[in-house]
Formats: structure tokens, C-alpha cells, sequence
């Protein structure tokens, strides 16, 4: 069922074997070993992820340190059956179990996965998940149709940075490596009065990027530049009513020149594009403690203004008798605010006798994006103009239905507008409901071994495609609907320093919104390519999430993940008229690991080895351009002494290439223009050092 599985079982038990023979000498009886409790924070409710009933992955702060990762895109391999595209300086669209975007050009866009950071809505500009002072990153994995709606079709991501506490405290990271690469990062928090608290972060993240443009002579054209400042206040109003003010911004000035003629590291561009961002971002949360529920009030605004062009024809006027110069920009203003009050029961509200724990709320969501295209061969600058709202009502329950077994219930139910209107007179201004929900049975076998089934619906609005001299016929597009069937089992056995988390699971798509791409020859021998989104008929995506986290003693700690998936398409036709019914869907690998170990060498000197890796993949639904496997090794050497942390870090130490984004047209005039894929690279070989610090 599953291509190439016997491949990544090799390859994967063959590092997870080496592991075990490196670590056996380490390892001693210990007896107990301490089980760290992980709580989740972005559900309805606050949960133990052992009692979730749904496939779920926390992403630690200590995974971001022995990482050394300053952005999501670093950590995300980490987790099982989720992939990311670039295509930019940072990655913007993640796609969790084969289902999300891989690019925006033009509006509009609905994410399939949502993101989310301390509550703000950044979904489809993931550039600015930064992660200093971060606590821990959530992936929720399935249809978030109670949760969050329309923009969790397949998943939702959500970032908690460190809340503020009444005891000071602090911390100073100070980076440097190869590439240019430097980086200072502090933080600080603590007491301003018996009932008021606050922190505050800011970090300073530079780059030269790993491109040298050999027209211009530099090696620091596709650099990445990035400021981030957060700052929250808590104030506790009484025993039973607390105030939560949270503040930042985001500013990222990021060059983009990352694809070249050559396919490789070297390009030629004479206007070598930009990738920049400055996002301010503001959220208050009031919470009060009631008999017989909780009330949870919250507002978020967010302000994003970014620019994203690139130099089109890759390399300098004069470069090819047959060649052409053209540069493409897209500008956009997004305005984005969302409201939402919440109930959820205490213990004396629960209902019928205390066997039933409920939750009820209301969400708005506003979002408006001002739009401009400047480009070289279009007659005059495209401006559009797009507003959204969306309205939601939602309910969940939890009902004991025995000392063993509990039934989740939940429902959602959204109405969806929009109005679009741009400077060719094109105009849509569609309306829709939309239902999604959970439906989701639980067994616990002892306090410590859960097991669960689970029905659930999700949903993404449909919309409309604006770009270029794309066919009427390709203009609009239908919602989709999933259905996800799961199946999962959780465990934790403390003698053994174990747990185990593991989901089955089979989601079947209904009118799948596809992301696909033509390209129309111009009458100069010049490409246009055009971006849009139809249906396709359906889609089957399925397959296997496995996690590990194992302390054999004091001093060691492994951990590993496992995904196993089979996304395709059924009775498809693309734009082409090619019939892709049973084709893998893009950005949908057969196979992801990640495997660790973090050892405790001798007292204070701690050594961390990561493999991970992945199956080939579809670039794209519109042509048959693959990346290839790859399997990246990984490694750190860190000295704590007192309340500091030095740690020496290499990443991609086998200097592997693979690729984060890809295309397939002409582009190349010394080839009359021949269509062929083009790639841009992950990170090559990476050192650096990492100094952080208590203050």
C-alpha cells in the first residue's frame, strides 16, 4: 500500500539500531524513571496529551535549543506526516497528512492549515513563526471542525510563547555560525506588583543565505534579516478573574533570490528579489472562574504588511540573444481581527449528575487584504481588494459513559462571506454555510493507557481564482469537505521511562481544492505562468503516526516519530486533460522519521545526534516533478555549567541536497525554453555555536 516502505524501515531501523548500540553502555537499571506530564494548551480545554482523543504532537522548548532552531520551519521534520514548501525566504504553508497549500500569488487564498501564535491568526504567512522565548509548538493533526473551522481543514499549528510569572525570571541567547549567520536574543520577566506580572522577548535573528549570485558578485542576496519583540502582562484581578494583554511585532527584511537556470547554488539574477514583513500583533484574554463555568473572553488584531517579488527570468539583461527581463511583486496590507467568548463547565456544572463536562462559544473573524502586482509585462498594476468575514457557533461535550469509557460530541457551524473586487473589473462576492464536527469514543485500560476512535468532519470555503488570462471556466472553485476516521492509543509505562502515542487513520476529501499551475507560451517565446485552485473529484489520504519518548536512565533520552501515508487522487483531470485518478497528491511523502538521542556523557556534557528524513514527493498536482528521498544526520556537543549553556551544533552534516519547493516550465532560453523542473534547496551544511544563559 505504502511505496517505498521497505526502504524507510531499513533506513530507519538501520539508525534507530546504531543508536541503541551507541547508548546500551550508558544505560543502567534506574528503576522509575519520571514521565514528564505534557500538557495542551490550543484545545477547548486545557489536556493531558495522554488524554486527548485525537493525534496530537508538542514540540518542546529543549527540541528548540538542542536544535539551535530560530524558525518553525526548523523543528517541524520533528514531527509525524507533515511537510512544508518555501518557494520564499521562510516557509509560509505547511501541509499536515498530504493537505495544505504550497504557494499564494494572488488572492484569495482559504488555508487548509491553520496557524496560529499566542492566539493570533497569522495562517498563510508563516514567515513570522520565530520561535525565541517560545514554550512549546502544538500540531494537531486531522480536521480541527469544532476547534477552529474553516482554516483547519487538515490541521492547525499553534505557537504558546513563555506566559509571565510573579518570580523573575530570564534568559540571553547568543548565536554564531557559518553563512553569516549571528543572532542575540533576551528575555525578561517577573513582578510588577502582588497582582500584576509581565515578560517581555525580543531577538534579532541574520543571515548571508546560502546563495551566491555570480552576476553580482554577492553571497548575500537570498539573506534573511529578522526582528521579533514580544510582550505579555497578566493581571490577576481576583482569585477567580484574570487579565491577559499580549503585544508584538514581527519584522522580517529578507532578500529572495533562490532559483537558478543550473539548479543549483549559484545564480545570476540582476534584480534579486525580496521576502519582507512587518507584522503588529495584539491579543487581550479575560478569564473568570465561575460555580458553574468558566468564562473566556478574547480579541486579536493583527496588522501585516509584506512585499514578495522575485526576478523572473533568473539571471541579466544580455544574458541570451533569446532571452528576456522581467521582475514580478506582489504588496499586500492584511488586516485580520477575530473575537471569541467561551464556556466551559466546572465540576458543579457539569451536567446529569456530573457525568457530563460541556463547552459552548462564539468566534468572529474579519479579514481584509489590500493587494498590489506590479509586473513587467502587465499593462498597468493589478490592485484588488478582499474582505472576509466569518461567524461561527460551537458546542462540545465529554460524557462519562462508565469509571473506563467517555463520549466526545462536538459541532460547528460557520457562516462564510466574502467580497473581491480588483482593478479588471472582476467581482465575486460568494456566501456560504458551512457544518463541520467530532464525534469520538474512549477507553481507558488503566490510568496510564488510553485508547480512542474518532469521527470527524472538516471543511474549507470555497472561492474564486483572479490571475492572469486564466480560462472563465477556472474561475471559481467549490468548499471541500473531509471526513477523517482515526483510531489511536496512547500509553505510558514510568517503569520503563516509556510512552507511546500512536493514530491510524483514513481521510476521505469531497470536491478536493487542488492548487495547480499552466503555463501559457507568449508570443515573444516567453512563459506565463498561472497559479489557480479547482476541484478535483475526490481524494484518499491514510496512514500511520507513531511517537516515542524513552528514558532508559537518568542520562539518556531517545525519543522517535513515524509516519507512514497514501494520499491520492480519484477520478481526476487536471488542466492538462491528464487523467491522474490514483496519482499521489503533492507534497504527500510515503515516509517520514525523525529519530534522537540526547546522552549525558560524562557530568554537564550532554551530545545529541538527530536523523531524520523522508520519502520523494509531487512538487505538484499540475505536473510530475519529484524531490528525491533524502535522510539528513544532525549533531550537537553542549557543556551546561551553572545556569549556562554552550552548545556546538552542525545540521545537514552529511551536506546533503534536498529540496523545499519546486517547479516545472521553460525558463531556460539557451534550451529554446524546454519545460523542466526546477528546484530551490534546503539548507546545506550547517555549524554554529549557541550560548544561552539564566538572567
Amino acid at each position: 500500500m505504502f511505496k517505498h516502505t521497505f526502504g524507510f524501515a531499513r533506513a530507519s531501523w538501520r539508525h534507530l539500531t546504531l543508536l541503541i548500540v551507541l547508548l546500551t553502555q550508558y544505560v543502567a537499571a534506574q528503576g522509575d524513571q519520571r514521565i514528564e506530564e505534557i500538557t495542551v494548551y490550543g484545545e477547548l480545554r486545557e489536556s493531558s496529551i495522554l488524554r486527548l482523543p485525537t493525534s496530537v504532537t508538542v514540540l518542546g522548548d529543549a527540541l528548540i535549543d538542542s536544535r539551535s532552531a530560530t524558525h518553525l520551519e526548523e523543528i517541524l521534520a520533528a514531527s509525524a506526516n507533515i511537510n512544508l514548501a518555501s518557494g520564499t525566504s521562510r516557509a509560509r504553508f505547511f501541509q499536515i497528512r498530504g493537505v495544505g497549500e504550497r504557494s499564494q500569488f494572488i488572492e484569495p487564498l482559504n488555508p487548509s492549515v491553520g496557524l496560529l501564535i499566542d492566539g493570533v491568526d497569522f495562517s498563510g504567512i508563516g514567515g513570522a513563526a520565530t520561535l525565541f522565548d517560545i514554550e512549546q509548538v502544538e500540531v494537531f493533526r486531522g480536521p480541527q471542525g469544532t476547534l477552529y473551522g474553516a482554516n483547519a481543514l487538515a490541521g492547525l499549528i499553534s505557537l504558546k510563547s513563555r506566559d509571565p510569572t510573579f518570580e523573575p525570571t530570564g534568559r540571553l541567547r547568543l548565536q554564531a555560525g557559518d553563512y553569516g549567520t549571528q543572532g542575540i536574543a533576551g528575555a525578561y520577566g517577573g513582578p510588577i506588583s502582588e497582582r500584576i506580572a509581565f515578560r517581555t522577548s525580543i531577538a534579532h535573528h541574520t543571515s548571508d543565505g546560502f546563495i551566491d549570485n555570480t552576476f553580482l558578485g554577492a553571497d548575500d542576496t537570498n539573506n534573511l534579516s529578522e526582528v521579533t519583540w514580544r510582550g505579555k502582562l497578566r493581571f490577576d484581578l481576583s482569585s477567580s478573574a484574570r487579565f491577559d494583554v499580549g503585544l508584538g511585532a514581527v519584522s522580517l527584511d529578507n532578500g529572495y533570490d533562490a532559483f537558478s537556470l543550473d539548479n543549483d547554488r549559484r545564480t545570476r539574477s540582476d534584480s534579486p528579489g525580496a521576502d519582507t514583513q512587518d507584522s503588529v500583533f495584539a491579543s487581550l484574554k479575560y478569564t473568570h472562574q465561575g460555580r458553574a463555568f468558566d468564562t473566556e473572553f478574547s480579541l486579536a488584531a493583527l496588522r501585516s504588511d509584506s512585499e514578495y517579488g522575485y526576478d523572473e527570468d533568473w539571471t541579466f539583461d544580455g544574458f541570451h540573444p533569446s532571452g528576456y527581463a522581467s521582475t514580478d511583486e506582489y504588496n499586500r496590507e492584511r488586516e485580520t481581527w477575530t473575537g471569541e467568548i467561551r464556556l466551559v463547565s466546572s465540576e458543579d456544572g457539569s451536567l446529569f449528575r456530573g457525568r457530563t463536562d460541556w463547552v459552548v462559544g462564539l468566534y468572529t473573524l474579519n479579514q481584509a487584504v489590500d493587494f498590489l502586482r506590479v509586473y513587467t509585462y502587465a499593462d498597468a498594476d493589478f490592485t484588488s481588494d478582499f474582505e472576509i468575514q466569518r461567524i461561527a457557533g460551537y458546542a462540545r461535550t465529554e460524557t462519562a459513559l462508565s469509571e473506563r469509557a467517555s463520549l466526545t460530541l462536538g459541532v460547528r457551524f460557520e457562516s462564510h462571506e466574502s467580497d473581491y473586487l480588483d482593478s479588471a473589473a472582476v467581482a465575486f462576492n460568494p456566501d456560504e454555510n458551512l457544518f463541520g464536527g467530532r464525534l469520538a469514543l474512549d477507553y481507558a485500560f488503566s490510568e496510564d493507557l488510553f485508547a480512542y476512535a474518532s469521527l470527524s468532519r472538516g471543511y474549507k470555503a470555497g472561492g474564486f481564482n483572479t490571475d492572469g488570462t486564466l480560462d472563465a471556466t477556472l474561475r471559481e472553485f467549490d468548499a471541500e469537505y473531509l471526513l477523517n476516521y482515526e483510531l489511536g492509543i496512547k500509553g505510558a509505562w514510568p517503569a520503563l521511562g516509556l510512552s507511546l502515542r500512536l493514530a491510524a487513520f483514513r481521510m476521505q476529501r469531497d470536491d478536493v481544492q487542488i492548487d495547480s499551475s499552466i503555463t501559457l507560451v507568449r508570443s515573444d517565446g516567453s512563459s506565463e505562468f498561472i497559479d489557480f485552485i479547482g476541484n478535483a473529484a475526490e481524494g484518499v489520504n491514510q496512514g500511520i503516526e507513531v511517537e516515542i519518548d524513552w528514558l532508559p536512565s537518568h542520562q539518556v533520552n531517545l525519543g522517535a516519530s513515524f509516519g507512514l501515508l497514501r494520499g491520492e487522487y480519484e477520478n481526476y483531470i487536471n488542466a492538462e486533460g491528464e487523467d491522474l485518478d490514483g496519482r499521489e497528491q503533492a507534497h504527500a511523502p510515503s515516509y517520514q522519521y525523525h529519530l534522537f538521542a540526547d546522552v549525558e556523557i560524562v557530568r554537564g556534557l550532554f551530545f545529541n545526534l538527530t536523523f531524520e528524513g523522508r520519502d520523494e514527493f509531487f512538487f505538484s498536482d499540475s505536473h510530475h516533478a519529484k524531490s528525491s528521498a533524502y535522510d539528513l544526520i544532525s549533531a550537537s556537543l553542549a557543556y551546561e555549567w551553572q545556569d549556562w549553556t554552550i552548545r556546538l551544533w552542525g545540521r545537514n552534516l552529511g551536506d546533503q541536497d534536498y529540496f523545499v519547493r519546486g517547479y516545472y516550465f521553460g525558463n531556460d532560453p539557451r534550451d529554446g525554453y524546454a519545460a523542466k523542473a526546477y528546484t530551490q534547496l534546503g539548507e546545506p551544511r550547517r555549524y554554529g555555536l549557541t550560548v544561552i544563559g539564566k538572567i
